[in-house]
């Protein structure tokens, strides 16, 4: 789950007009790499020389897209990395150069420049593919093992650190080192269940007015569709487009006149629905979980086997209401069950133990969007249960506000890091496992 409601906009309206990158030669040996990929079992294989000297490779591997970047003087080690949750209906693809467009945010360039490959492999579905993205991640790792690597990193951002934390903890040894960012660290369970509340206070309380979402309004299914009907995939983009305005501008207008009169009832209207939902009182907080919400519960429907998350039975509470509005709350928020099957096929996709043996560095926001502290506050407690801290190094980035694509209004990045801290984790993981020294409090 990346922040990718807006940027995905711009990166779907940008792709058709950006221009391939310029074609350079390879030298003879990356050209005998490249034909040992393709009996390593790489398909499909497009390389292209790097102006610092290195090569990208695009290829598949069992119908699987990837891309990666080796550099010029390779040391023979690979880092790789799971992405973040897409929109369900968008396409499934990986950049052809993961450092000319590095869907890390700097980590895998950070990587890359000490000397290692990088890459990542497409998973089988957008959306919640946590699954297929530890398989085809395994199974590019295998591939780059057929090359000769021995020696593996991982990283992931989002529904990737999930990713991550099932590969550590279900492949021991499998990587050397791991770092998770801004990553559902906890379990789906609780990360459903906050976008579902969320919506549901939200719904609860914006009934009847101006402000109410379009569309359905069962929080167990879609409220829009993020696809257009059938014969109409040639207006995709205009499509998904409008769906997002509708949904992120009646929420943008809520803020906007709980700004234009703060003790007006918007703004107590705002209030009551993050207290109730444990959320930050923040335009982005509410728009991107309840976007994803609005979109994504028939796609985590059939990916979990059926509902994750419930609230029947579940009492919601605020400082904020006396014990009439209480009820009120209590008796009038839709209510919907979980589904036993589904709830199975979400611990082992993946709820975390806390038991692994890789060294992970795991970063957070305690402001995030989309991915709450909460996520980071589960796998603390579930390491120490485990008594596991000596594997985990786990620290808070500072929470950035952005620009929210289309509203005017800013608020809580997802994933909110730059590039130079990017770098950083992966500098510190790095020297962790090659001095066996855990990194100091205070290092970002």
């Amino acid at each position: 789950m990346r922040a990718r409601f807006g940027t995905i906009i711009v990166a779907m309206l940008m792709t058709s007009c950006a221009s391939p990158p310029e074609r350079r030669a390879l030298s003879s040996a990356q050209q005998q790499l490249v034909d040992r990929m393709a009996r390593a079992g790489a398909a499909s294989i497009d390389a292209n020389g790097r102006a610092d000297g290195g090569m990208s490779v695009a290829g598949t591997l069992e119908g699987r897209a990837f891309g990666i970047a080796v550099p010029a003087r390779w040391n023979g080690q690979a880092v790789l990395f799971a992405n973040g949750y897409s929109i369900p209906g968008t396409p499934v693809s990986v950049p052809a150069d993961p450092v000319a467009k590095d869907p890390s945010g700097g980590f895998l360039t950070a990587a890359y420049k000490d000397g290692f490959a990088v890459g990542q492999s497409a998973f089988d579905k957008p959306a919640m593919a946590v699954k297929s993205g530890v398989a085809n991640t395994l199974g590019l790792r295998g591939w780059f093992e057929r090359l000769g690597t021995r020696r593996f990193y991982l990283g992931g951002a989002s529904m990737g650190g999930n990713i991550v934390m099932a590969l550590i903890e279900q492949h021991p040894g499998a990587f050397a080192g791991a770092m998770s960012a801004c990553g559902v660290t906890g379990d789906w369970d609780s990360e459903v269940g906050s976008l579902v509340d969320l919506r549901a206070a939200y719904n609860f309380y914006t009934r009847g007015t101006k402000y109410a979402l379009p569309g359905n309004p069962d929080i167990a299914a879609n409220g829009l569709s993020p696809t257009p009907p059938a014969g109409l995939g040639f207006v995709r983009t205009p499509w998904l487009f409008w769906q997002i305005k509708k949904m992120s501008g009646v929420i943008a207008d809520l803020f906007k006149a709980a700004r234009a009169d703060p003790n007006g009832p918007e703004a107590r209207m705002i209030a009551r629905i993050a207290s109730v939902a444990k959320a930050d009182a923040d335009p982005a907080s509410f728009i991107f979980p309840i976007m994803t919400a609005m979109v994504s519960m028939e796609d985590m429907r059939a990916s979990f086997g059926g509902v994750v998350y419930g609230n029947v039975g579940k009492v919601y509470d605020s400082p904020l209401l006396d014990a009439q509005e209480k009820a009120a709350l209590n008796a009038g928020i839709q209510r919907i069950a979980s589904d036993a099957s589904a709830r199975a096929f979400a611990v082992e996709w993946h709820r975390s133990t806390g038991r692994f043996t890789t060294p992970l560095i795991a970063v957070h926001n305690r402001h995030d969007g989309l991915v709450f502290a909460q996520q980071a506050l589960l796998l603390g407690q579930r390491v120490r249960a485990a008594d596991n801290q000596a594997h985990l190094f786990q620290l808070w980035a500072p929470s950035l506000q952005k620009d929210i694509p289309g509203t005017g209004l800013k608020g809580w990045a997802h994933c909110g890091f730059n590039p130079r801290q990017a770098g950083v984790l992966w500098t510190e993981l790095y020297r962790w496992v090659e001095s066996g020294r855990k990194p100091a409090a205070g290092v970002y």
